[in-house]
């Protein structure tokens, strides 16, 4: 096999999809919401390694600010397992750091998969695994009827928010999440590739809302052809916490989204994050795969 690494386009969506269903079946991924990404991509930089016409691997990095002290980068690499042990994912990691190193990176934070071959690409190339991370599904056929909210506060769709709402919130739950994994552009980028995301279904998506305040919420990318949904990013705000607000929201989309025709949830968790695993395991939830984050200094 002879390929070149180099900055993705537009009109790469197709190949970067196919590179996303093969490495990450669970996930909504579709070329529709990878050319928006690209198209209006300020917050990282993409490469992608191509054999001829074909895309055959993966990576991004996530840019710091400009004012950042030391700065540790979240960095993506992504090889279908059918092109790997070609060189591929060695040639892809050493670009993403070469860029990593210009932006003046200190620390790079990537996740691998949990079987043995890819925890042995990362530590050979000087990661040290950290935390472990899950990946879990359910029957959306089985799924619990929606919880009512407490009292005073209401069950919205996205349909009913604006999305400066959302964002306050996601704000909020993504920087404090311990893995690292959470963190999103500013708000005009998140407008265009995570609100205006053709794989978004703002009817399936819900929030919790006191007033106007989103209290909590549930983010869902749905792909039809396949009948599954991702649950993008599930959340509380830190001071509504502790209410049972989670279970409120994430039970009320579910429900929507098996009355929408879907069959399949999946989703994604820090493995120390009992509070959220465990409203997924009152919803139905259980573990398919799982992920380590992984580190390196430079």
């Amino acid at each position: 096999m002879v390929f070149e690494i180099r900055t993705a386009g537009p009109e790469d969506a197709v190949g970067i999809a196919r590179v996303w269903a093969a490495a990450m079946p669970q996930l909504v991924k579709t070329a529709r919401a990878i050319e928006i990404e690209l198209r209006h991509n300020r917050s990282r930089e993409i490469l992608i390694a191509v054999d001829g016409p074909d895309v055959v691997g993966y990576s991004n990095l996530y840019l710091p600010a400009i004012d950042a002290q030391a700065p540790r980068v979240r960095v993506t690499i992504q090889v279908p397992p059918e092109f790997r042990r070609r060189g591929i994912g060695s040639a892809l990691t050493t670009a993403i750091t070469s860029r990593a190193l210009g932006v003046r990176a200190e620390r790079l934070l990537t996740v691998v998969g949990e079987d043995e071959e890819s925890k042995d690409f990362a530590t050979r190339r000087g990661f040290t695994l950290g935390r472990r991370m899950t990946h879990s599904a359910a029957d959306l056929s089985a799924v619990r009827e929606p919880l009512e909210p407490p009292a005073g506060l209401r069950v919205v769709s996205y349909d009913e928010v604006r999305p400066r709402q959302v964002y306050d919130a996601e704000v909020q739950v993504r920087d404090d999440d311990p893995s690292g994994l959470s963190g999103g552009p500013g708000y005009d980028e998140w407008v265009r590739t995570s609100w205006e995301n053709p794989d978004g279904r703002r009817d399936l998506s819900v929030a919790v809302l006191d007033g106007d305040q989103v209290l909590s919420f549930v983010t869902t990318t749905a792909d039809p052809d396949r009948k599954m949904i991702w649950s993008n990013l599930t959340g509380t705000i830190p001071s509504a916490r502790g209410r049972g607000l989670a279970k409120v929201a994430k039970s009320a989309a579910l429900a929507r989204a098996r009355d929408a025709g879907m069959t399949v949830a999946s989703t994604g968790n820090d493995a120390a994050n009992e509070p959220m695993l465990a409203v997924n395991r009152w919803l139905g939830y259980r573990q398919t795969t799982g992920a380590w984050t992984a580190e390196k200094e430079l």
